[in-house]
């Protein structure tokens, strides 16, 4: 493959990730339009994001096991397809039972391409580019989550909620002709040592208590966990906060907490993978590090915002103090996805990411919209069920991460060795 295809690849990748975190967030642009039509509370409004993302992992795990076994591009294009078309479907909801099921549908689509696209890019980019191309992948979800927030919060507020849904589907059947078309490169053909194979017969069932046996991999999928947490209950219920706390429009609050996303989570999706990429030169742990101080920053700045003084607006305090807290949460984003990739054999990076997804989107990120909410009616305030919440678990996803920094280079240098003895073994027909 030439390097310029590679980078297409990627340009395409980003797109899909771009549409991805569309879709995914437009619904919380719309969210105080929606509650006003079907007369719902903050819990069943967090539900939407549930229904979503628990879908969303628990589809992650046959589609992961085929992302290591199957043609990667054709998860993907299939993966685009089913969730553009739910999310147009999403637009026809009759009732808040509707829009739920409709919203759990986008969920099974999104779980299929994200562990087939991470192992198909980290074959056609080497390991010393992947911070730097993960980072680069990740930024089209920073600002997907702003078109989302900026974008639906307009036109909800002008056309409709329905139509906010309309207009974040459409692209998405494009992109999925173009995944459909791309070069499925050989696993492992990017790797220094070993062979390059079609597909493999590694993944098992087995499979996935056998990585979580990986310190490093451990480490940074226990620790994502619990940040998905803070992630996505802050993303969800952020342009209700401005709406509810500064008196804000729907559009002017999407709007802002999209401008605020798509920079900051820009900024540091970016630098994160470009830090690391050049401290690895000379710390091996460096990838999670700088996810480690991301996570304590953003515990002191998220502080700042959600204390931010109301007789001031949103700008003087809470814009700047939320905006270090988005850059410094996006800092892993590039790191720990190369990282871990960097530890798992070609033949298992999808079910890698199945892992990461299963995990954390079950015991993190899943239930945390509704949590946020239940807590919210019960203390009747927002913005204090946040408070409670977010800086506590970023400074225990830190402690979780830290775990990992010794483990790094000998995890490394083992799937290496592993992946390298392979070329002397006889390999089953139709995989050489």
């Amino acid at each position: 493959m030439t390097r310029g295809y590679a980078r297409y690849v990627l340009a395409v990748m980003v797109g899909i990730n771009f549409l991805n975190y569309v879709d995914r967030w437009v619904a919380a642009a719309a969210a105080p339009l929606i509650q006003k039509e079907f007369h719902i509370d903050d819990a069943q409004v967090g539900l939407l994001g549930t229904a979503f993302l628990l879908v969303y992992a628990v589809a992650a795990l046959p589609f992961g096991y085929w992302g290591d076994r199957g043609v990667r591009r054709t998860i993907i294009g299939v993966g685009v397809t089913i969730w553009s078309v739910a999310t147009l479907f999403s637009g026809l909801a009759a009732n808040y039972v509707q829009l739920f099921l409709s919203r759990a549908v986008v969920g099974i689509g999104e779980a299929s391409y994200y562990p087939a696209g991470t192992s198909l890019v980290s074959d056609y980019f080497p390991k010393e580019e992947r911070g730097r191309v993960m980072s680069i992948w990740g930024a089209g979800s920073a600002i997907g989550i702003a078109v989302g927030y900026a974008g639906g919060g307009v036109v909800a507020d002008h056309l409709g909620w329905r139509s906010a849904f309309y207009f974040a589907a459409v692209p998405g059947l494009l992109f999925a002709f173009l995944a459909f078309t791309l070069r499925e490169p050989l696993r492992g053909s990017m790797e220094k040592l070993g062979m390059a194979v079609k597909r493999t017969t590694d993944a098992t069932a087995r499979t996935f208590i056998n990585l979580m046996r990986i310190p490093t991999l451990r480490a940074s999928i226990l620790a994502q966990t619990v940040l998905y947490f803070v992630l996505a209950s802050n993303a969800f219920w952020l342009p209700t906060v401005l709406h509810r706390r500064f008196d804000m429009s729907v559009s002017g609050a999407g709007l802002l907490a999209g401008v605020v996303l798509v920079v900051g989570g820009l900024i540091g999706t970016l630098a994160g993978g470009w830090i690391a990429d050049r401290r690895a030169k000379t710390s091996p742990a460096a990838h999670l590090e700088v996810g480690i101080a991301g996570f304590l920053i953003g515990a002191v700045f998220i502080t700042i915002a959600l204390i931010a003084p109301l007789n001031v607006g949103p700008v003087p305090v809470f814009v700047p103090a939320f905006l270090i807290t988005v850059i410094a949460l996006y800092l892993h984003a590039g790191p720990f996805t190369a990282v871990s990739q960097n530890v798992v054999s070609p033949a298992l990076r999808a079910s890698c990411v199945t892992l990461l997804l299963f995990v954390s989107h079950v015991f993190g990120d899943s239930h945390s919209t509704f949590d946020v909410g239940w807590i919210s009616d019960h203390v009747h305030s927002l913005q204090l069920a946040l408070l409670i919440t977010s800086p506590t678990l970023l400074i225990v996803a830190a402690i979780i991460a830290a775990t990992g920094l010794r483990s790094v280079k000998p995890d490394t240098e083992r799937m290496e060795a592993q992946w390298a003895a392979r070329a002397n073994e006889p390999q089953p027909a139709g995989l050489g």
